[in-house]
């Protein structure tokens, strides 16, 4: 007996992912109006500050004392892919890059050997709430590419592709892609030593939204790829395919591991879904997480925590561990090596 949904779980803060993702957490918070620090207007009385992940009042600080999000702190190893869906983060890191994106925009992280980096949610709005939604995901790198050197790309929302569907009664599926390609659309390039910059990974993030009642039908895997989908924001999901003796369901908050050898038609049955798809070949190799370090044994974690001791990996050039990038609500990257770049669309 043929079934879709191999493997099904609960979403809790941190979602489960297979093999080539090692990490996968949605960021929603609804922060009220900015101060001039640009740190909520609200008081903090009570939050555990540096280490609030309390959703009181519908936000945290998460490690922040002033501005909400993640001071300073070391990676290596993976990358960290950062899909924001409503305002902005500030990135800053040990190699003297600095960002500011948001709205759609998506920033790829190759760690490698080794970076430490800041990422801020700076709160702009000081006459109205700010609400910040992202994705956070960690991608592996296989061994032979874990000491690359350290690189970020900017994926600017008006050079992501968005799919657009309509099934036979008119009613719309929207696929943001963003990383892979979808009937012949092709995501922005990833960083060059990601394992989704090879072309026999099959590495592909998407984001659906469907319409109320809508069906899509999601093409096959490649052949020995992991596929999991995950139902959020509300929504509910009816799976079907050519092969499944009857149709599954996914609820809000739940993801499944889904069997990706032939097409599999969703349908919204809830007055509308999102979605999330992470799909890829796996790397398969042991996986050692300890903190902000992956490694495929304890030795290499080891030395992970001595090279950042001995290096600091590059060291950390901003005053502050926690820095921000201004009140101006332009969305911009200025790379290492001094090179800066812009959306091209208009970015407020």
């Amino acid at each position: 007996m043929t079934h879709l949904l191999l493997e099904r779980f609960e979403l809790g803060r941190v979602w489960p992912t297979a093999d080539p993702f090692l990490f996968c957490v949605h960021h929603d918070d609804n922060y009220p109006p900015g101060d001039e620090e640009l740190g909520p207007i609200e008081p903090l009385v009570g939050r555990h500050l540096g280490m609030d992940f309390s959703g009181r009042d519908g936000w945290s600080m998460y490690h922040g004392s002033l501005v909400p999000g993640f001071p300073q702190h070391p990676h290596r190893g993976f990358e960290t892919i950062s899909f924001m869906r409503r305002g902005f983060m500030d990135h800053s890191d040990s190699l003297g890059a600095a960002a500011r994106f948001g709205r759609g925009d998506v920033q790829w992280m190759t760690a490698g050997s080794g970076i430490v980096h800041a990422e801020m949610f700076p709160l702009l709005q000081d006459a109205a709430r700010n609400p910040t939604e992202l994705f956070q995901i960690w991608i592996n790198l296989p061994l032979a590419d874990k000491l690359a050197p350290a690189h970020f790309s900017m994926l600017w929302a008006d050079g992501i592709p968005v799919h657009v569907a309509l099934d036979s009664e008119g009613r719309g599926t929207r696929v943001t892609v963003v990383a892979g390609a979808l009937d012949g659309q092709r995501a922005p390039s990833p960083p060059p030593d990601s394992w989704a910059s090879r072309t026999d990974t099959d590495v592909n993030i998407w984001h659906l939204d469907l319409d109320e009642g809508a069906s899509w039908t999601m093409p096959p895997a490649a052949p020995g790829s992991n596929r999991v989908l995950y139902t959020f924001d509300g929504g509910a999901l009816r799976l079907t395919s050519p092969t499944a003796p009857e149709p599954e369901e996914l609820t809000d908050g739940h993801g499944a591991l889904v069997a990706g050898h032939e097409p599999v038609t969703i349908t919204d049955i809830a007055g509308g879904s999102q979605a999330l798809v992470l799909q890829g070949k796996p790397i398969g190799e042991p996986v050692i997480q300890y903190g902000p370090f992956v490694w495929t044994d304890r030795a290499g974690i080891e030395r992970a925590y001595r090279d950042y001791e001995t290096s600091g990996f590059g060291g950390w050039p901003w005053p502050v561990n926690d820095p921000n990038h201004g009140h101006e609500e332009r969305r911009f990257a200025r790379h290492a090596d001094g090179r800066t770049e812009e959306p091209v669309a208009a970015s407020t």
